[in-house]
């Protein structure tokens, strides 16, 4: 893709057999069915390495440091340090515990994990364990800030009221009692106005959690099953992270340049902090667990061989666990923030052959991911026909509101950026209240991509525009992936705990510049 990309061509505006107009812009039927992304994308300077030359890197997995009854202790330091992502150039990161991806934590369903984050950063930071069941004390709110040591900057934000922060100096910690089904959820800075930039510098990491139902099954495990944490990226000739902040400090001006405030793109498409590496494996069954952590990219997967034949990617989990039952794909689209459980099956091709993890949304490089390459024989495994049997079910019929809420672009400040029914994130005001049990059903519309994330609680998705769920739609969600001049409807129950929540879009570009919203459970 050229440097000077058309903005036209990523938001998805243009001529078409077909266009709808939606809050001031005409949109293309066309991209409305297929989507690509929205935002712009950077372009690198440093030399980058050949695909599939570079082995995937597997995150640790954190050792917690004390083991009782009541659950387990974890200790993360959030440091500054400097890996080689680029062959031959060191790049420098913000980390969880000097590694990116940050170090995965395994747990089990209801066993209660504390971790306390350290901050060594030069900035304030916020930890939200995305898909977590979490307290309201312990979810993440952006200005629940933990200081750094020595830090004289203001620790408020937009006329903030001061009873609305819980600021600590230098740690804090966080508590997770985990009464949630088993799934891959993952942990990230969630800093007011300073989210997109912080993740983009490595702020982020997985956290499992476990449960007796997916023991049962007999998934592949151990080395079969491969976390993928995808992001793209772009590097300066130096080989350090290209970004187009406002103020490169992250303490003053919030906000990217505007040629980016429909979202930042990277050419470079890292897995597990490699670029387009590759992995060996055997002819076996694997379970992959799949996270788009890109700020703005959505992809396209698919998996192919060498001689272009497809292998079926068999969904068995969404954001918030495993489905009912398996859905094949032949290809399956991915937003940021969403998390697939997929399994792909070697079994049948012969040693040597390598299969491709492509991504159909992207051109010239971007349109690879990375590749597994088949060097051993190995033991296949049936799918099971039937999964998990403790997802929810909500009917229509016992929702007590139905809310429209409309995501588009509009003004904060006095200057471009993203809002949610007509207005910027304000934490002083409350724009959702439900109380605690009850049943909505929400109808969401976007003008372009908007990846909507709801804290706290997981969703069904009841359809989109005038018809049922897509495919990918199963099983229980926490993001939702509205297209171009698309609607949807979800429903869920607000359980869990009482307090102050956020609901926002997972572009994280959009959700610097306004495009969150408080929602309060009573």
């Amino acid at each position: 893709m050229p440097e000077h990309v058309s903005r036209r061509r990523l938001l998805g505006i243009g001529a078409g057999l077909g266009t709808v107009a939606v809050s001031g812009l005409v949109l293309s039927a066309a991209w409305a069915r297929r989507p690509a992304a929205t935002g712009d994308q950077l372009v690198s300077e440093v030399s980058l390495p050949q695909s599939f030359s570079v082995p995937l890197p597997i995150p640790k997995v954190l050792e917690p440091v004390a083991s009782t009854a009541e659950g387990d202790r974890y200790e993360m330091v959030q440091i500054e340090t400097e890996a080689e992502i680029i062959p031959g150039h060191s790049t420098r990161l913000w980390t969880y515990d000097g590694t990116f991806p940050g170090p995965t934590i395994e747990s089990r369903r209801d066993r209660h994990v504390t971790v306390a984050h350290r901050n060594e950063l030069p900035v304030p930071t916020v930890v939200h364990l995305h898909g977590g069941r979490t307290p309201a004390a312990s979810d993440g709110y952006p200005t629940d800030l933990v200081l750094p040591e020595g830090w004289t900057g203001t620790a408020s934000h937009h006329g903030m009221a001061d009873d609305l922060a819980v600021v600590t100096d230098v740690q804090r910690e966080y508590g997770f009692p985990l009464d949630q089904r088993a799934a891959m959820l993952w942990y990230h800075d969630h800093r007011m106005d300073f989210t997109a930039p912080a993740i983009w510098r490595g702020l982020a990491g997985l956290h499992f959690v476990r449960d007796d139902i997916e023991d049962a099954l007999g998934l592949p495990g151990g080395d079969h099953e491969i976390p993928l944490m995808i992001a793209d990226r772009a590097f300066d000739a130096d080989g350090q992270l290209k970004y187009p902040s406002l103020d490169p400090s992250l303490t003053g001006e919030i906000g990217v340049e505007e040629p980016y405030t429909a979202g930042v793109l990277g050419d470079v498409i890292l897995v597990n902090g490699a670029p387009w590496p590759v992995h060996e494996v055997d002819t076996g069954l694997y379970r992959l667990r799949i996270l788009n952590a890109s700020n703005a990219r959505h992809y396209e997967l698919e998996a192919l061989t060498e001689d272009g034949r497809r292998l079926p990617l068999v969904q068995i989990g969404a954001d918030q666990g495993l489905l009912a039952a398996p859905v094949r794909h032949e290809r399956l689209p991915i937003a940021p923030a969403e998390r697939y459980d997929l399994l792909l099956d070697f079994s049948g091709l012969p040693i040597g052959a390598k299969v491709r993890l492509a991504n159909r949304l992207g051109s010239g490089r971007t349109a690879d991911v990375m590749q597994f390459h088949v060097v051993r024989e190995g033991a296949s495994a049936p799918i099971p026909e039937t999964l998990a049997n403790d997802l929810p079910e909500w009917n229509r019929s016992e929702a007590v509101a139905v809310r429209d809420m409309a995501f588009r672009a509009g003004r904060m400040d006095g200057r471009h950026g993203w809002v949610i029914d007509g207005l910027p994130f304000d934490p002083n005001r409350t724009d959702v209240t439900t109380r605690l049990g009850d049943i909505e059903v929400w109808r969401l519309i976007a003008d372009v991509h908007h990846p909507v994330h709801l804290h706290l609680v997981g969703f069904r998705i009841l359809g989109r525009g005038t018809g049922t769920p897509l495919p990918h739609d199963a099983g229980l969600k926490d993001t939702i992936a509205l297209r171009p001049g698309e609607s949807a409807e979800i429903i869920t129950r607000f359980d869990g705990y009482k307090g102050r929540y956020l609901f926002h879009c997972h572009n994280a570009e959009h959700e610097d510049m306004g495009m969150m919203a408080n929602l309060k459970i009573t």
